[in-house]
């Protein structure tokens, strides 16, 4: 840095001589002016190389370096997650055909469920109706029985009176009409 403003301070005193001794116009050439420019130049651009562009294409090659790991790291990462979601989505496909067989198995089962309870209840009912027409004639059966009983024993009954009592045509007929009533109100 002290080079530096050295050269500037001591071009800058090369030119006030010149300016002294002869009044240069704008265009004209002056080779100790251009020497001094390209010294200083390079003088410049050595230590600017010396100084500053090497921390400063470090810095850059750096910060490329690093944008290449975060690119690279995002890539992977993108890669990792529609990895992810895919294993996800199948995941998901494999998990809805699961519940679908199953609400599917257990529709079934309880269809098949219902079909055997009615079946069950209709050959129940089935069962119940026999056994109720069973005691229905069996009750017809034993009332007929019970009837008959009864009619014979009121036949004997009446045969007797009959035989026991001489009979005449209005007194049999009574006795008869009074059996038809017995038997009409049993």
């Amino acid at each position: 840095m002290h080079y530096i403003n050295f050269l500037h301070n001591t071009s800058g005193m090369f030119m006030f001589i010149q300016e002294v001794h002869e009044k240069p116009s704008l265009l004209s050439i002056n080779p100790g002016l251009i020497i001094w420019t390209i010294i200083i130049f390079v003088i410049l651009l050595f230590l600017l190389k010396k100084i500053a562009w090497g921390p400063l294409i470090k810095a850059l090659n750096n910060r490329e370096d690093s944008i290449k790991s975060a690119i690279e790291n995002a890539e992977k990462q993108n890669n990792e997650a529609r990895t992810l979601l895919e294993e996800n989505k199948k995941q998901l496909a494999e998990s809805t055909n699961e519940a679908r067989k199953i609400i599917d198995s257990s529709r079934n089962a309880g269809n098949k469920l219902r079909d055997e309870i009615l079946a069950k209840a209709n050959e129940d009912t089935r069962k119940m109706v026999e056994q109720a027409k069973r005691e229905i004639e069996q009750k017809e059966q034993s009332a007929l029985e019970n009837l008959k009983e009864e009619i014979s024993d009121l036949a004997i009954k009446a045969a007797e009176k009959i035989i026991s009592e001489s009979l005449d045509e209005n007194r049999q007929k009574k006795i008869i009409d009074d059996f038809l009533n017995k038997i009409s109100k049993n």
